[in-house]
């Protein structure tokens, strides 16, 4: 990650790396969660006022993210959020989003709206996550390939349903996906897929989910894990979103260990110090096998 001193300042208006360069250091890259919405379930209402999300991407971006993920939309991975316009995420977005361009990283925009997204893209993000993997708005689609713009697809589903093999109805949901992005022309080199930790999952399908994570190497694609603050966490030792960080922590570190390319997070700061500490150790352990043996 980029050390403060050659961070780009808030003057610096050289456009941001692309993902796919960010991709080929090798290392795990952090998205920072920017939640500009009244009721995201972690910090919900926190980041609403432009000032505030504006001060909070800056810190963001100084606490090491490699992505700042822009949501004006909750879409909580266990319901209960109020549905928003297309009108009224673009008018959250507006005063936000060209000033989080400006910072010097790549601007991911979290919608499920093709409308939403265009807008998002046209003030500078230059990443597409969509929480419904293509299968919701037939324009997020077309709208990834003709801007040629790398895009987040996660798996999701309306409801959880403790009955069903998790594991194969995400490769399905994938596959799925991959079809319709390669009918619509977008380039594998510019998807990511994200199982979607939370969303329409128990909290024990989220952790089997996390616990079978190499399972989907198998597409030849970079994974993107989002595990902060999620329920399952609660599941195995109970607390408030914001008493997660723990969980949170373990969860994304095992997830890199298992082949996550990005991990996406609310505590920039705190992930970014585990992963160089984790990658030290691992570092001596290759240097030095008579020391132990290391995975």
């Amino acid at each position: 990650m980029l050390d403060q001193a050659t961070r780009p300042t808030d003057d610096d208006k050289s456009p941001p790396r692309p993902l796919a360069a960010l991709l080929r250091e090798g290392r795990p890259l952090v998205m920072g969660v920017l939640n500009v919405t009244p009721d995201s379930f972690s910090d919900g209402g926190r980041y609403l006022d432009p000032d505030h999300a504006i001060a909070q991407a800056k810190r963001l971006v100084a606490e090491g993210a490699d992505i700042i993920d822009v949501g004006a939309e909750s879409t909580r991975p266990y319901g209960g959020a109020a549905p928003v316009s297309a009108e009224e995420e673009i008018a959250r977005l507006t005063p936000v989003l060209p000033a989080v361009a400006a910072l010097g990283v790549p601007v991911s925009i979290d919608t499920m709206k093709a409308e939403v997204a265009g807008v998002a893209l046209d003030m500078g993000a230059t990443i597409l996550n969509d929480v419904w993997g293509l299968q919701r708005d037939p324009a997020m689609a077309k709208l990834a390939a003709l801007r040629r713009v790398p895009i987040v697809v996660m798996h999701n589903r309306d409801g959880a349903d403790p009955a069903i093999d998790i594991l194969a109805d995400i490769d399905a949901f994938f596959a799925r996906t991959l079809e319709i992005a390669a009918q619509a022309g977008i380039s594998r080199e510019n998807i990511v897929l994200d199982p979607g930790i939370g969303f329409g999952k128990t909290p024990e399908q989220s952790i089997a989910t996390l616990a079978a994570l190499p399972r989907f190497s198998r597409f030849g694609l970079p994974l993107l894990v989002g595990a902060s603050r999620k329920r399952f966490i609660a599941s195995v030792s109970p607390a408030p979103p914001d008493k997660r960080l723990g969980g949170s922590l373990a969860a994304h570190l095992l997830a890199t260990l298992d082949g996550a390319a990005i991990v996406r997070v609310h505590d920039v700061a705190e992930t970014v110090q585990a992963l160089k500490i984790a990658q030290a150790i691992r570092n001596k352990a290759i240097r030095n096998p008579s020391i132990r043996s290391f995975r």
